[in-house]
């Protein structure tokens, strides 16, 4: 099996299935999809029932109402070689996996290979994102990564630990989950890439109401990942001015909606550089295959 893709799901059943769809039209007959179903009811079932004959589908249930826990029972469980975890409201665009797959061929030495955001309505997603395609450090890790464009070697995924399970959705510090376990790979000297062509499609939230909502909880997360990483003092104090930018311009436009996203975020950003937790080394242990 060449690639394992964990679904971490969450009042969703639609979307699973255009996912699903986007999937089959890879072409590939080597992958396997493992769905981390975190409802309490069986809304999944149909679609398992429906793409289960033409694909590789396992679906694991989970009482755990975390994004990074889900991702990690799946880890646990797959068998590819490369292993990804997109979103359950990503669409693949066709081709795609070819592309990861030539990429990790050519470059054995290659442990973490990313990508941006793409929009349904083409161009760039939510985010800022690279525009150059190359290798991946502490100053540009944080725009070059997003966890559903994410791809790992499995067994560097499993010495990684996975993703840290204090962070991501579900938790205070609610992003940030994939810069951190790509500067994890790279504090143990393993190579990673960024290609500004190869994306994955997911709907763009920025400014939405729903961006509002979580704009704290993912500053938090972003600022707690800079300092306990150690990204360089210039790098902390540009993600720290830019959304106070953001709130003077938004101000001037009279755009209060705005104003208030940005001043969340950097609210956010500051409360995770402080975080006493920032300031403890990283201890993820790795994480073992599932019998």
């Amino acid at each position: 099996m060449r690639f394992t893709l964990v679904v971490a799901t969450l009042g969703r059943d639609t979307d699973v299935g255009a996912l699903l769809d986007s999937l089959l039209a890879q072409g590939r007959s080597d992958v396997e999809v493992i769905i981390v179903d975190q409802n309490d009811d069986d809304r999944l079932g149909p679609i398992e029932a429906s793409y289960a004959p033409r694909m590789t589908l396992k679906r694991l249930r989970s009482s755990v109402r975390s994004a990074n826990h889900a991702r990690n029972l799946g880890l646990r469980h797959a068998r590819g070689e490369i292993i990804t975890f997109p979103d359950d409201d990503c669409l693949y665009p066709p081709g795609v996996l070819d592309q990861v797959d030539q990429a990790f061929r050519a470059a054995p030495a290659l442990h973490v290979l990313t990508g941006p955001a793409a929009s349904p309505e083409g161009g760039l997603g939510s985010g800022r994102w690279r525009l150059d395609s190359g290798p991946i450090d502490l100053s540009n890790v944080w725009t070059s990564v997003i966890e559903f464009n994410l791809f790992l070697r499995r067994q560097t995924a499993l010495a990684l630990g996975g993703f840290d399970e204090s962070m991501g959705p579900g938790s205070p510090f609610g992003s940030a989950e994939g810069n951190d376990l790509v500067c994890r790979a790279m504090a143990k000297g393993l190579a990673a890439r960024y290609d500004a062509d190869l994306r994955i499609i997911h709907p763009d939230k920025r400014l939405s109401d729903v961006a509002v909502e979580r704009a704290e909880r993912y500053g938090r997360g972003l600022g707690f990942a800079l300092r306990r990483n150690g990204a360089p003092l210039s790098v902390r104090g540009t993600f720290l001015v830019r959304p106070l930018g953001g709130v003077a311009a938004s101000l001037l436009r009279g755009r209060l909606h705005d104003a208030g996203y940005y001043f969340m975020t950097f609210r956010g950003r500051l409360a995770g550089m402080l975080a006493r937790e920032a300031r403890q080394p990283s201890t993820v242990p790795a994480l073992t295959e599932a019998g």
